[in-house]
């Protein structure tokens, strides 16, 4: 795989991707690696405003359509005022989420449809997709018990939907892998944080000898 990589870390709610990453950042800095790291939705002003549109628990109201548009709308303004700058610029780029997740949360957890959610999104960001996706699965229980026991202050809109929403999500992100497996990566995140973080930089150090 050559040049600069475009990487994502996904999974469901509680699925440690976030705290992962802040590790995985750290290494490459300590290798002089030149890398950038940011989050969806997120990672600029107008994203993080648009953030806190979205997952705000008050928001019960928000029909799953205008849940679908706001992240594709986050997504282009992050992606090309940051991302795509930060890639032709010789970077490594990390992401916390990025496509796959409107793809299940809103595709498949809200019905919307998997290509109807592709549509809105190819017309936010065109066709670009990850060089490489890490998937942090997890049982959806196990995820709600860790968001319960850690941050209770932090619970957000999407971490109040019922289990079968999070398990229909944590079904279609593994349809996904099914599908893409040469992108997608699976991470198995029950095991200790550790050692999910050790998987993790196993596939990164891979990749980054590949380039």
């Amino acid at each position: 795989m050559a040049g600069n990589l475009f990487i994502t870390f996904e999974g469901p709610e509680g699925a440690g991707k976030t705290s992962v990453l802040k590790v995985i950042i750290e290494r490459l800095q300590q290798g002089n690696i030149d890398v950038l790291a940011t989050r969806e939705p997120g990672g600029i002003e107008i994203a993080e405003k648009i953030r806190e549109v979205i997952l705000n628990p008050a928001h019960t109201a928000m029909d799953a359509r205008t849940e679908a548009l706001l992240y594709a709308a986050a997504r282009s303004q992050h992606f090309y005022e940051k991302v795509q700058p930060a890639l032709e610029a010789g970077k490594h780029v990390l992401c916390d989420r990025f496509i796959d997740s409107s793809l299940v949360y809103q595709g498949i957890g809200r019905n919307l449809g998997v290509e109807a959610v592709r549509a809105i999104n190819e017309f936010a960001i065109g066709t670009r997709m990850p060089d490489q996706t890490i998937l942090f699965d997890l049982e959806p229980s196990i995820g709600l018990a860790r968001i319960e026991a850690n941050r209770a202050d932090e619970i957000n809109r999407l971490d109040t939907e019922s289990l079968a929403f999070h398990e229909k999500v944590r079904e279609g992100y593994l349809k996904l892998a099914q599908e893409e497996p040469e992108r997608i990566r699976i991470v198995d995140a029950s095991q200790p944080l550790e050692d999910v973080i050790e998987a993790t930089w196993a596939i990164l150090k891979g990749l980054l000898k590949e380039k």
